[in-house]
């Protein structure tokens, strides 16, 4: 029996734009390569002649053109193209291959009607909030912030502060005020532009209290723009103006301002569920770059193409996803609950707006198997040609159920990155079949590499996932770390000179990667090491378990520890010792006798993150002892509550144990 789900057409290379990019590279550069392996390898290896090759593949518009590709390989500190000046903005906006009247932004959702912008019409509007930008008195390197949902003002603002060299930070209004503020008084905006609320599916959530609030405590602030998005009739408050004045008409003619290479574009932030997010500052250039090669070489993204990935705006997909057009994609923007009216709301919804590339999350996709959804049932998606996941590992039977319930014919890309770089560094190509469970390969200009303890490579064995060579789009830096101190102590210091990223990853022989969860919540019992996310894969594939969290608490004398696990079982059903013995028995089946737990306790809910990860590191850290707000940001989860039932156990375990341990 074969792992093998998907193979790419026998004419690939005619079809896909990473064909065309190959045709391209022989014609232009005299480079011809066997396969995608022979591929990557030149391009992680001649980094000056393949981000040059990019730069010049796409045409990207400059005002000045650079020097040089490279100066230095030395990370931290590569500086990309220098001497260069350009715009992302004005990158973006070209549209290759769209006409004006081409529709190129669908945006629907369940606070309003839905709504579509032509390419001329985006240009309009963006040309219009940049001079009301100028008109606030914003200019280059001030900072323009954003409280506002995936609609498209969120995206008109984010082009137009880009165009006038400004820097843009959104957080989603979801975030309590807490979380918006320990990310915003770090890095002072000068405007905040905020929705009044909005709807989640059905329930309306004002957030005229939080708006206020965040107000408050930003001395910074010089304009508050309100978006009636809740509320069309609803006025700006004392002291604000409306998204209706700072939009107004006006004959100022659309401008770019040219910006070098590394000039800041936006803000975006760690998940500070530990202490304050750290604000990772990402450049023009970089950016520009890696979303071309990404979205045209990897996913296959050209004009032809509705591009749709379900994001809020305070997590890095939705930046991915935005610079869609740069490539000449449509995009789909949606903002409301993926679960109303029921999980087939988004493959309907992908079905009504001619989506041909759909991204979600693997707990997503996950929770539509356990629910024994059939999409290809209740959507007709015959023009879906890519499913991306993200957000977690997706397992072999997530893989198995996208072939059999979704379609035959289209490509899964299970792909991981992070906020860090704004992209995925391991994910799909057009060229490459898919197998069940596997990552498919190393993306190009990304040398990734699984390294062991004793820091050699490995090819075939769990490493620490780490990146020997510089990428354009890591971060230009940390904000207000002017002598780049946070910045080395989160990526470098461990290997000097070298990215690790803080995943465990395993890449085989062909290429494919498997990654098995965060490095810091490894389980590792009797000198076995396992990911937590093949431990979940086990536990939630049972179907009287809806979510589970595991966590090892180490024996300072070098004993094994105690593993404990903690489920939420599904609606009616409790955990007691037949369900207890049932886990443990799959557990050893599928794993080994050493990942069976000690113990197994029922909770209500498993803590994530506002992006709907699952906080391991916290969850040990409360029960060996650390207070609940040293342990966790409660303002960076969607579930505070949750943590409580963590504390009420080491509570109870202390008095037994001396600790929490």
């Amino acid at each position: 029996m074969t792992d093998v789900l998907w193979t790419p057409p026998a004419d690939v290379l005619q079809r896909s734009r990473i064909g065309a990019y190959l045709r391209w590279l022989a014609e232009h550069r005299g480079l011809e390569f066997a396969d995608y392996d022979a591929l990557w390898r030149w391009s992680v290896t001649d980094l000056d002649a393949f981000w040059r090759s990019i730069w010049d593949h796409f045409d990207v518009v400059a005002h000045t053109p650079p020097t040089a590709t490279l100066a230095g390989r030395h990370m931290p500190g590569a500086r990309w193209f220098p001497g260069a000046t350009l715009n992302y903005a004005e990158n973006v906006l070209r549209m290759p291959g769209r006409a004006d009247d081409d529709q190129v932004v669908i945006a629907t959702g369940q606070t309003r009607s839905s709504v579509a912008l032509t390419a001329a019409e985006l240009r309009e509007q963006v040309r219009r909030v940049a001079a009301g930008l100028r008109r606030l008195g914003v200019t280059t390197g001030d900072r323009v912030a954003a409280y506002a949902p995936n609609i498209p003002e969120t995206y008109v603002l984010l082009l137009a502060t880009a165009s006038l060299g400004a820097i843009f930070s959104s957080c989603a209004p979801e975030f309590g005020t807490r979380s918006v503020t320990d990310r915003w008084q770090q890095i002072e905006p000068k405007v905040l532009v905020a929705v009044d609320g909005y709807r989640y599916g059905a329930k309306p959530v004002d957030r005229r209290a939080e708006v206020a609030a965040i107000r408050a405590a930003l001395p910074s602030l010089r304009h508050t723009v309100t978006v009636p998005y809740l509320d069309p009739g609803a006025t700006p408050p004392p002291g604000a103006i409306s998204w209706a004045e700072l939009a107004a008409a006006t004959d100022e003619p659309q401008t770019f301002a040219p910006v070098p290479f590394d000039h800041p574009l936006y803000v975006l932030y760690s998940s500070g569920t530990t202490g304050l997010p750290k604000p990772i500052v990402h450049g023009h250039g970089g950016i520009l770059l890696e979303h071309l090669k990404m979205l045209a070489l990897h996913h296959d993204l050209g004009p032809a193409d509705r591009f749709f990935w379900f994001t809020t705006t305070g997590w890095m997909m939705w930046n991915f996803l935005v610079s869609g057009p740069a490539v000449g994609a449509t995009i789909v923007l949606f903002d409301g609950n993926p679960g109303h009216p029921d999980l087939g709301a988004l493959w309907r919804l992908a079905e009504e707006t001619g989506t041909t590339y759909l991204g979600t999350s693997a707990p997503f996709l996950l929770a539509c198997r356990k629910a024994g959804l059939v999409p290809r049932d209740i959507a007709d998606l015959a023009a879906l040609r890519g499913l991306g996941s993200t957000g977690a590992p997706l397992p072999a039977e997530g893989f198995t159920w996208v072939y059999d319930r979704v379609g035959a014919d289209l490509q899964l890309q299970s792909l991981s990155g992070g906020t860090d770089v704004c992209t995925g560094f391991v994910g799909g190509v057009p060229l490459l079949p898919v197998h069940a469970g596997e990552i498919t390969c190393r993306a190009l200009g990304a040398k990734v590499e699984a390294r062991a303890t004793d820091g050699t490579s490995v090819v075939g064995e769990l490493g620490e996932l780490v990146i020997t060579e510089p990428m354009p789009s890591m971060p230009v830096g940390f904000w207000n770390d002017p002598d780049g101190v946070r910045y080395r102590e989160a990526y470098f210091d461990l290997y000097p000179g070298v990215w690790r990223h803080g995943d465990w990853i395993t890449v085989n022989s062909r290429g494919g990667c498997v990654i098995t969860g965060r490095s810091d919540a490894t389980l590792n019992r009797g000198g076995v090491r396992l990911g937590t996310a093949e431990f979940y894969s086990v536990v939630e594939g049972l179907d009287e378990v809806v979510d589970s969290v595991v966590v090892h608490l180490e024996d300072d004398e070098g004993g094994a520890g105690e593993l404990l696990l903690f489920v939420v079982p599904t609606d009616g059903v409790n955990l007691d010792d037949e369900l207890r013995r049932k886990i443990c028995r799959e557990l050893r089946t599928a794993l080994s006798p050493r990942h069976v737990p000690d113990e197994i306790h029922q909770v209500r809910a498993v803590p994530r993150t506002l992006s709907a990860k699952k906080l391991e590191v916290p969850v040990k850290k409360i029960l060996t002892g650390t207070p609940v707000d040293q342990a966790a940001a409660k303002g960076a989860l969607t579930n505070p509550e949750s943590l409580t039932a963590f504390a009420a156990l080491a509570h109870r375990r202390a008095p037994d144990t001396g600790s929490a341990t």
